[in-house]
């Protein structure tokens, strides 16, 4: 069933600060202006359509009353626009009271309480449901559609002047199919499948599929009600910079998501917040989700347990042995209790070290498969992992000798021998040429597929003798530095001044990139990779343009790659011990800090590290206060590391629990019809 196969992604697809990402982990404390609750139907749950969504009439009338009795003041979406114009300021302590897809409870159980008290309410429609006639397709199952509100009992709400009616969309509150392999996703935000002509609907048709939805919606209800709404609730809180300018445009400037954080004055009134109330949550309970909202920790301080996957161990020729080794990568990360996936979404079959495929559709590269939307789908549906990050590339690509990119590379000067050197081709970041296809890459995997976060890979570094490209050489003449990698190595004040613009420089493409993500996935996480000796020599920043302090400040998380058998460390566990006290002494590095430990020695061809000697590493780090633990490669073949050894060691540092709605991401787009 549509709803209940994806019951585990509701809480899973966390939309994340998106807007008003904190500089830090910590507490974050912004003036809220509104908080904004959602309700779905008010029935006891032996009645319920969907039971987990369910609010008792009891439980709702006691969450009414401690709200009005706890001084919040209820308002309504005429309150919400004028402060947004600037013509009334919102009371403290604002509340709006929504409620989705229509249920004939809200009329029965809620409204009479909401008369009692005078409170404004929001109830948002699905147009279809309402132009059914006898049963209504409800997520892939029929029920009634006495179950849902009448054209009559709507307009006596409205007529009350207590309720607006949103659109929820007239089709779009449903699942298609979304990739070859025939996983449902939610209809407003991915691109369809079309089985019939092997390809995927174009930005224009699904632009046009949208905005005919949303239209035909607006007339429906104006025809029944004499209004058009202003107010879009997206179907499952999922939304994208499209959807959102389509709203726009048809006179709706109010759109209501599942993201979580507060609703502060910087939070768009197209992306307002809002707080999920499902059927569990008590007074006290909802008491305690407001708070957190309004004080908003990014993954509620829980800590992240990670696979770092390659998804080449997956692919394969065979479409069918692809699928049997999905089923048993998902089957082990079931077995491995972890919370987090790090996916990788290029291939590198050369082995050169630059990405010369990926595995979604694309404009610039090759696609070894249409692989990576099913598989992050498949992990965020049939498993207990929260967050899935695709694992990406920034600069090292290796475009077709045909893209007029393609030679847009970052150029080595001549060094001393044993210096360090990247020695594999990236392109220039300073190409706008360059720039522009990675940025479109980038946009290309966020319409393709529902992802948490962005992983940035080790590639996003320059060298001490890097770049000597005429592109760079510009950009070193706008800084005010001299147009030549050798005069400006030639003085240490120079080469320092040079080493801090181009480490900013690189995270200025990094944040530019993960704004290309967000327009389509608005609650997306980052992720960095950084390499261990920046971490530990401070001159290493010179080497790699990279920065512990400012990875830190700039992205969500900074994953170290701390393998100190890679590095060749004399005493591995020294080697670790300083880089925890290295992150420790910064402000929230424990918190935003993720230490990523290898599982095999590369330099001894590939050769396992035991999963016991990986177990011990891991206990001591959690003894010495480290939250974030991740670990690369995990190979399935192998049984690498053991599920059976890892397992407990994970398990003992538990998640810390949740506030039931905090984080909910009402997802609800599913891969029922996609098995394993």
């Amino acid at each position: 069933m549509f709803r209940d196969s994806v019951s585990r992604l509701i809480v899973q697809l966390l939309a994340g600060c998106c807007l008003l990402a904190c500089a830090s982990i910590g507490m974050c404390t912004p003036p809220v202006k509104l908080t904004i609750l959602s309700y779905h139907e008010i029935a006891e749950r032996s009645d319920a359509l969907a039971p987990l969504y369910t609010v008792t009439p009891a439980n709702f009338a006691a969450q009414i009353h401690w709200l009005r009795d706890s001084g919040h003041h209820f308002v309504s979406v005429d309150d919400v626009l004028a402060d947004a114009r600037g013509s009334r300021r919102l009371p403290t302590d604002a509340v709006l009271i929504t409620f989705d897809d229509g249920y004939q409870s809200v009329y029965t159980q809620a409204f009479p309480i909401l008369k009692a008290m005078k409170v404004p309410a929001v109830i948002a429609l699905v147009g279809s449901w309402l132009d059914a006639k006898g049963s209504v397709d409800f997520d892939g199952r029929s029920v009634p559609r006495s179950d849902l509100l009448s054209w009559d009992e709507i307009r006596e709400m409205t007529r009350s002047g207590l309720v607006e009616v949103a659109s929820h969309t007239y089709d779009l509150h449903r699942g298609i199919v979304a990739n070859p392999q025939g996983n449902l996703e939610p209809a407003g935000t991915a691109r369809q499948w079309l089985p019939a002509s092997r390809r995927y609907e174009d930005e224009a048709s699904y632009q046009r599929r949208v905005s005919a939805d949303l239209r035909r919606n607006q007339q429906l209800l104006k025809s029944h009600l004499g209004r058009a709404p202003r107010v879009i609730v997206w179907p499952y809180g999922r939304y994208n910079v499209e959807t959102t300018r389509i709203a726009r445009s048809l006179g709706m400037p109010v759109g209501l998501t599942l993201d979580d954080g507060p609703d502060t004055a910087q939070v768009p009134l197209e992306a307002l917040r809002r707080v999920l109330v499902e059927q569990p949550m008590s007074v006290a309970d909802l008491q305690r989700d407001i708070t957190l909202r309004n004080t908003f920790v990014i993954d509620d301080g829980r800590p992240a347990k990670v696979m770092h996957l390659d998804l080449d161990y997956i692919y394969d020729p065979d479409p069918l042995q692809q699928e049997k080794n999905l089923g048993r990568w998902l089957d082990r990360i079931i077995a491995m209790g972890v919370n987090t996936v790090y996916l990788q979404a290029f291939s590198d079959p050369d082995a050169n070290g630059a990405a010369d495929a990926v595995y979604f559709p694309n404009r610039h590269l090759p696609m070894r498969a249409d692989l990576f939307n099913r598989v992050a789908w498949q992990i965020s549906t049939r498993t207990q992992v929260k967050r899935v990050y695709a694992w990406m590339p920034v600069l090292a690509w290796q475009l077709p000798d045909s893209d007029p990119a393609a030679q847009d590379r970052v150029v080595t000067l001549p060094n001393v021998a044993n210096h360090l050197a990247m020695g594999y081709p990236r392109l220039s970041p300073f190409s706008p040429r360059a720039r522009q296809a990675i940025r479109e890459v980038y946009e290309d995997l966020a319409r393709d597929a529902t992802i948490d976060g962005i992983l940035f890979h080790d590639d996003l570094t320059l060298s001490d003798y890097e770049d000597g490209s005429p592109w760079a050489l510009k950009a070193y003449r706008a800084w005010g530095l001299p147009a030549s990698v050798a005069a400006i190595r030639g003085s240490d004040a120079l080469l320092t001044r040079w080493s801090r613009h181009k480490t900013a420089y690189l995270d200025a493409f990094a944040k530019e990139l993960a704004q290309v993500v967000r327009d389509e996935q608005p609650g997306l996480l980052t992720a960095r990779n950084l390499y261990a000796q920046v971490v530990l020599n401070p001159k290493s920043e010179d080497w790699y343009s990279q920065s512990l302090a400012g990875s830190l400040a700039n992205y969500d998380y900074t994953a170290i790659m701390a393998m100190p058998y890679m590095e060749q460390a004399a005493d591995p566990a020294a080697f670790l011990d300083a880089i925890v006290r290295k992150v420790a002494a910064q402000p929230n590095g424990l918190k935003k800090a993720v230490i990523e430990l290898q599982t095999v020695d590369w330099r001894r061809q590939d050769a396992p590290i035991p999963s016991t000697e990986l177990a011990d590493t891991i206990r001591s780090l959690y003894a010495h206060g480290v939250l974030n633990v991740a670990y690369y490669p995990d190979n399935l073949y192998r049984n690498n590391p053991d599920p059976a050894v890892l397992r407990p060691v994970f398990d003992s540092k538990p998640d810390k629990p949740r506030a039931p709605a905090m984080a909910a991401r009402h997802a609800g787009a599913a891969a029922a019809a996609a098995g394993r």
